[in-house]
Parts: structure tokens; C-alpha cells; sequence
């Protein structure tokens, strides 16, 4: 027998990261609650916008996303040449790990935070550091008092998944002030958009009081543009250089861009979604109380809900019916389940088919 080239060291030990259920055969219209996207579908103009480049799919797109950065800029009022777009906000992550921490390096994140943050930092030889929360919630405190000099990057969701809960301003503030001036915070404000409160900030102002902050978003959420993979990063001029210096070439493809910028013009679906969200977490985060569950507090378009020693048992139930809800035992949440917020009629048929199993 022949040697097979072998990995580097520690990439056999990392699990790979497996989305969520939504597929079942016999079922002709499933209800698709597990990977917190966009129930109403995509924005009307970003569509359009695809489909008008069938033509040009010979063409290689715009390296530096340009129209798409100013677009960006424009909406967030934001300096473009601070703005790196990615596949996704998932492979922003990747590249900033890969150019700031290696073997040796910490990683750190909380607790229960995005399951891609410890995958992201083993594969590039460096250590996660998973930091305790408190009631579900990231402690900043803990956070500062983990920092060691291998400390590198610091990965903080906010508002966070799964547990949809989320740090002030001043908590925020708090962090990135505590950090050494060499640690890099990266704010992963996917569901940002959702957080329509007073005390939150999605750390734009954090990029622009520092050097050591980068602040990621994406357009699978709120934009519905899941499939396309495309995501952004505000970040300090010289972060924002070495990203690009080892992202692809030509990271986001056409079509992706150009359904991008129409995404940012459709205030009317972006309203809309924000809309049904509002509601369907009242009707969800309400109805599940009233079933005797524990429902985490959340400002996001996902709830996380405590249902004890039966959470699979149910889970597998509402699968069967044709209901996807996702599973949380790769946070080590074996007793919780996290459910996107649907339409008023998938959280009524969610509620009813739960009433009927329990």
C-alpha cells in the first residue's frame, strides 16, 4: 500500500460544519426554520438584477467589487476604500484568521458563539478559546480577564447565534477599549438589522475610533441573498490591505454584486421583513411560553428555545411533519433547539403541530 499524503497537523480534528435540515422527500411544501434565513425569499430588485446578467456569465466580474463598495458606502455612509467584500461573511472570517494568527495563537470567542469561529481558527494551526457566557449572554468581563499574551483575534457575534442576545453600546465600547492594542476584534454583526434597538451598535464606530476592529456583514440574512454567498467587512485601512492581499481575485462573482446593490435600494422588502419578523418573534417567543418552554431572549430573525430531555424527540417529530428546526448539540445545547421566525402561517403550523405532539 501506497503513503497518502497526510493534512497538516490538527485539520483531521476539526468537525466539519453541517447547516441546517430542509429537505424531505415526502413532504411537497416543508417549512424551512433551521438556517435562519429569509422566509419571505429575496428582494424583488436584487432578483432582477441577477437574472440581467445571464448574458455577461463569460465575463470575469470586478475584482474590487467597486459599484458594489460604493454602493455599500453609500447606504452606510461608510468610506469605500475601508470595505472588502467576500463570499459571504464566512470567508471575511477565514481570511482574517488566516492572516493573523497561526500555530501558537489564540483564538477567542464566547461561548456559544458561531461554530465557524473555532473551526476557522483550527484550521490555521491556532488554539480556540471558548469563554463562558452568562444567561446566555457574552460576558465581557470574562472575555478581558481570558486575554493572554497569545491572544490574537477576538471573534464576538452581536447580536450573537444562537442565542440571539446581544451587547450594548457601552458593553461593546468596554471590550474593545480593555483589549491590548494588538488584539484584532472582529464584530460579526450578521443579524444586525434585526436589532431595532435603542442601546445596540452594529461597531462601525468602533472601526473608526481604532485600529483594531473590523466590523462584518452579510446579505444572507435580512437581503435574503443566502445562495450567493456575499458578505462585507468595514475595516481600518490597514486591515482592510491585508485582506485583500490574500483574498481571491475574483472572490464575488458577477451576479452576486449586482444583486447586491439592488438589495441595498429595496428599503420596501427591507422594511417588510423587518415587519414579519417583529411579529413572528411575538407570536413564536409568546406561543412557546405558553406551551411551558423557555424561550432565550432574542432581537434577531431566530429564537433559541430550552425544551429539556425531549429537544431531539420534538425536533425529529416536527421533521417528520415537514417543519425544520434546528438542532443544538454541536454547541452543546443538547436541550435547546433554534427556530427561525417564519410567516405568520409556518409559526401557526409550527405552534399547532407542537400542541398535538406534547
Amino acid at each position: 500500500m501506497t503513503a497518502a499524503p497526510l493534512p497538516k497537523s490538527g485539520i483531521l480534528d476539526i468537525k466539519p460544519y453541517i447547516g441546517g435540515e430542509g429537505r424531505l422527500d415526502a413532504v411537497a411544501h416543508p417549512v424551512r426554520l433551521a438556517s435562519n434565513e429569509n422566509v419571505l425569499g429575496c428582494s424583488p430588485m436584487a432578483r432582477a438584477a441577477y437574472l440581467a446578467g445571464a448574458d455577461d456569465l463569460h465575463r470575469y466580474p470586478d475584482g474590487a467589487a467597486g459599484d458594489l463598495r460604493a454602493a455599500i458606502g453609500r447606504t452606510y455612509g461608510l468610506n469605500p476604500e475601508q470595505i472588502v467584500c467576500g463570499a459571504g461573511s464566512d470567508e471575511l472570517i477565514a481570511l482574517i484568521v488566516r492572516a493573523y494568527a497561526g500555530a501558537g495563537d489564540e483564538v477567542m470567542y464566547s461561548q456559544y458563539g458561531f461554530l465557524m469561529y473555532p473551526i476557522s481558527a483550527k484550521s490555521v494551526g491556532a488554539t480556540p478559546v471558548a469563554v463562558p457566557e452568562k444567561d446566555m449572554r457574552t460576558d465581557v468581563d470574562a472575555l478581558l480577564a481570558a486575554v493572554t499574551p497569545k491572544t490574537k483575534i477576538v471573534l464576538l457575534a452581536n447580536p450573537n447565534n444562537p442565542t440571539g442576545s446581544y451587547l450594548t453600546k457601552a458593553e461593546m465600547k468596554k471590550l474593545r477599549d480593555g483589549l491590548p492594542a494588538g488584539v484584532l476584534l472582529v464584530v460579526d454583526a450578521a443579524y444586525a438589522e434585526f436589532a431595532q434597538i435603542p442601546d445596540y451598535e452594529d461597531g462601525r464606530a468602533l472601526v473608526d475610533g481604532g485600529n483594531n476592529t473590523v466590523m462584518l456583514r452579510t446579505f444572507s440574512k435580512i437581503y435574503g441573498l443566502a445562495a450567493l454567498r456575499l458578505g462585507w467587512g468595514y475595516c481600518p485601512p490597514d486591515v482592510a490591505g491585508v485582506i485583500n492581499r490574500v483574498r481571491g481575485a475574483f472572490n464575488v462573482s458577477a451576479p452576486a454584486q449586482a444583486a447586491g446593490i439592488a438589495a441595498l435600494e429595496d428599503k420596501a422588502f427591507i422594511q417588510k421583513t423587518i415587519d414579519m419578523t417583529n411579529a413572528g418573534r411575538t407570536q413564536l417567543s409568546d406561543g412557546l411560553s405558553a406551551l411551558g418552554f423557555k424561550v432565550w431572549p432574542s432581537v434577531t430573525n431566530f429564537i433559541l428555545v430550552r425544551f429539556g430531555e425531549r429537544a431531539e424527540e420534538i425536533r425529529l417529530g416536527l421533521k417528520q411533519e415537514g417543519i425544520f428546526i434546528r438542532q443544538m448539540g454541536a454547541y452543546n445545547l443538547p436541550d435547546h433547539l433554534r427556530i427561525t421566525i417564519g410567516t405568520r402561517e409556518d409559526n401557526a403550523r409550527l405552534l399547532s403541530t407542537l400542541r398535538q405532539m406534547i
